[in-house]
């Protein structure tokens, strides 16, 4: 069983894997570490390092097939909420929405939302029970609010299993100086400390303080129940300042005090009323608050707490100053070489030369708009030199030496800057790029790891079984491949050496699912005829299989129906379909049933991985823009090719078309419409190939006939590709 908690370092978000962890669940954190910390949780557990409205939570849900989600990731500041509240709806809501639809996408089970007291705002009536109008007062309050929303209709229109808790003040170990509730933890570390402990009015405000490990087991016990909808979780219970300073007394000893004036809006009574979650859930809160204030102190009083130092804010520079230092620097620049010229009697055109070192090195340095700003004051600075000599105006108007010098000014100030701006521009493009791709890479890197840390375990698993089907540990390596085709070939010997069985195939889906392409077999010619293709209109048991995307099994032995059949799943999406046929009557059970769908299941990561490494290296496996293969690709398939042809007689033809380079890639687009899926077109050794998957000598002459009435000439190529 697999459980998804975001938000799994935070202080809750750890004690709920702590929780899982110990019922054995294997346990998968995101997180964005804002808030988290990695050491809260020091078990085994898959961590991806990644915010809950980042688009690349997609490939974790698709990785693995969660059965639960806790989110517990937010924005949790009610004070953030207030100045920020784009980033506080951004991260509350629009990353709450899409884990619900990957949720949905991927079939979790069981969805359990973190939401807060917050939705009630001010009340009257106490306790405050689920049904009481809610009314907050915060961007974080209303998200929050929305947020249950969004639970309820995906519930109601998706059908996605949902609970949402409205916790009160949650307090206990790991837990910051910040956020609902911390009046325990900030108490604490002052304590500890040997600071005074600041009460805000007279201390008699009360809170419902529930002990983190109590809402972690409630959590617990709502994912393993059919229970949905909103609940209070809390203990129903009201517990004031005072009463919280007088139980760290009695751990700590005399604590000093300060009264200080009370806050605005703080509310002064607060408890929910947790009936329904008694009744409902069968769970009640096992820590009393003089217990949890207990463990809570004994945790801190280990931890070793430092004192609160002043941490300096990392000035931030201003946008205005940003935008108006060039000029600044411009400025400075031209007036310690205006003073340099005007205070030394030299010839005029040493102010030029002056003036075109001027421009260059602002034009190098910032690029056009600077070096159009130094041309326009290195002609005031040419002008004023020239006004000194004696000269007028008007008989500069027909100067030809001073409209020179301006003209080399300006195009001086034209070249260098325009030339500096597209380096820069340059320079941002591919920073910008290769950013990108070595985020992509870092992730593929992660996911890569991951799966291979899955199928590492799963084979471990099945060596130690006691029903000794370990051989496949040896078998399921000849699946570590990056090329689709290498795969295909691999899984007929796999499923063959597991399975007890002599024919098994695999066929890929075309994208509108219409037609199954035959790309792997077992079947000897002569023996058994093979299908090259299927309609899937004509073939019922495809149809079960695509509609209800489980494996297919042949009970009431069907004619012509394979035994088995399993999907092969991609971007959530049937690629492929594997089936097997003449199993011995004894493996016909529920138990060879599952070992199917474990071993289609290795087969489908395999397959995703070599499909995403394609999709990644999409850019450097074809020639320029077109659909031509470069010649290493293209050999390593026509290898694959050769390996199935040799082991299960799988025909496979070669084409050469005649071509000049010029009209290279137009013929190759037109050949690439008279093609199937499972096809390829390659070019080596300046000849343009076509790889026919699947096709027997009876085959060829008909393809052949149809790329001459396209006016492409081919012929069938019996050479050697070196």
């Amino acid at each position: 069983m697999k459980v998804l908690i975001t938000g799994g370092y935070g202080f809750i978000g750890s004690h709920v894997a702590d929780r899982f962890y110990k019922e054995g669940y294997e346990v998968h954190i995101i997180d964005n570490l804002v808030t988290g910390k990695k050491e809260n949780v020091t078990f085994k557990h898959k961590f991806y390092h990644l915010s809950i409205d980042d688009p690349k939570c997609r490939k974790v849900f698709a990785a693995y097939n969660f059965d639960i989600v806790v989110h517990l990731a937010a924005q949790a500041s009610v004070a953030t909420s207030m100045h920020n509240p784009t980033y506080d709806a951004q991260s509350n809501i629009v990353g709450l929405v899409q884990m619900l639809k990957f949720a949905t996408e991927y079939k979790v089970k069981k969805f359990i939302f973190a939401s807060s007291a917050a939705v009630y705002g001010e009340q009257s009536e106490l306790p405050i029970t689920e049904g009481v109008h809610t009314n907050p007062i915060s961007p974080y309050g209303l998200s929050k609010l929305m947020g249950e929303k969004y639970c309820n209709n995906w519930a109601a229109s998706q059908g996605l299993s949902s609970i949402c808790f409205r916790f009160s003040n949650v307090y206990g170990p790991r837990q910051t100086h910040e956020g609902e509730g911390g009046v325990v933890s900030i108490f604490l570390n002052r304590l500890l400390t040997n600071h005074k402990l600041y009460v805000h009015g007279d201390g008699n405000q009360t809170r419902d303080f529930i002990y983190v490990e109590d809402v972690a087991f409630a959590i617990y016990r709502a994912s393993q129940s059919t229970l949905t909808g909103i609940y209070n979780l809390s203990t129903n219970t009201e517990a004031s300042v005072n009463d919280l300073i007088h139980h760290y007394e009695s751990f700590h000893g005399a604590v000093e005090t300060v009264q200080v004036a009370s806050r605005e809006g703080d509310i002064q009574r607060s408890v929910l009323n947790n009936a329904r979650i008694i009744q409902d859930l069968d769970w009640a809160p096992l820590y009393t608050f003089e217990e949890g204030l207990q463990k809570t102190y004994e945790w801190g009083a280990s931890s070793k707490p430092v004192e609160q130092a002043v941490v300096k804010e990392k000035k931030v520079v201003p946008n205005w100053y940003t935008n108006i230092k060039p000029y600044l620097e411009n400025f400075i620049l031209f007036f310690v070489l205006s003073v340099i010229v005007m205070s030394v009697d030299i010839p005029i055109f040493s102010v030029f030369e002056v003036g075109i070192f001027y421009i260059i090195t602002l034009g190098a340095i910032y690029g056009n708009r600077q070096a159009f700003f130094a041309v326009c004051l290195s002609i005031s600075l040419l002008l004023v030199d020239y006004f000194r000599q004696g000269r007028e105006i008007v008989s500069l108007l027909y100067d030809t030496t001073f409209f020179f010098q301006i003209s080399i000014f300006l195009f001086i100030g034209l070249v260098v800057g325009y030339s500096v701006q597209r380096k820069n521009i340059k320079i941002a493009e591919q920073q910008e790029t290769l950013d990108d791709l070595q985020t992509r890479h870092d992730f593929l890197e992660t996911i890569h790891e991951e799966l291979r840390d899955v199928k590492d375990e799963l084979q471990l698993r099945v060596l130690n079984n006691e029903d000794s089907f370990g051989k496949i540990y040896s078998i399921t390596k000849e699946l570590n491949e990056v090329e689709p085709e290498k795969i295909f070939t691999h899984t007929i010997e796999v499923v063959q050496k597991t399975m007890r069985c002599e024919n098994v195939s695999i066929y890929l889906l075309n994208e509108d699912q219409t037609y199954l392409r035959l790309v792997a077999s077992s079947y000897l010619l002569g023996e058994k005829p093979r299908t090259s293709s299927l309609k899937v209109a004509d073939t019922r048991y495809i149809q079960q299989i695509i509609s209800t995307k489980t494996i297919f099994a042949n009970r009431n032995l069907l004619a012509n129906v394979p035994e088995m059949a399993a999907p092969i799943f991609y971007d959530n999406k049937i690629k492929a379909i594997l089936t097997i046929n003449d199993l011995p009557f004894s493996s016909f059970s529920n138990y060879h049933e599952n070992l199917f769908k474990v071993i289609s299941g290795l087969i489908e990561t395999s397959l995703n991985r070599a499909f995403e490494y394609i999709r990644l290296t999409e850019e450097s496996r074809y020639i320029g823009q077109s659909i031509i293969l470069q010649p290493d690709v293209f050999h390593e398939i026509l290898n694959s090719k050769m390996l199935a042809k040799e082991k299960y007689n799988m025909p496979y033809a070669l084409l050469k078309i005649q071509v000049d380079a010029g009209v290279l890639q137009q013929v190759a687009g037109k050949a690439h419409q008279l093609l199937r899926e499972t096809d390829y077109i390659g070019y080596i050794e300046d000849k343009l190939f076509v790889l026919l998957s699947n096709t027997t000598k009876e085959d060829v002459s008909f393809i052949v006939n149809r790329f001459n009435n396209a006016g492409i000439e081919t012929e069938d190529y019996h050479g050697v590709l070196v």
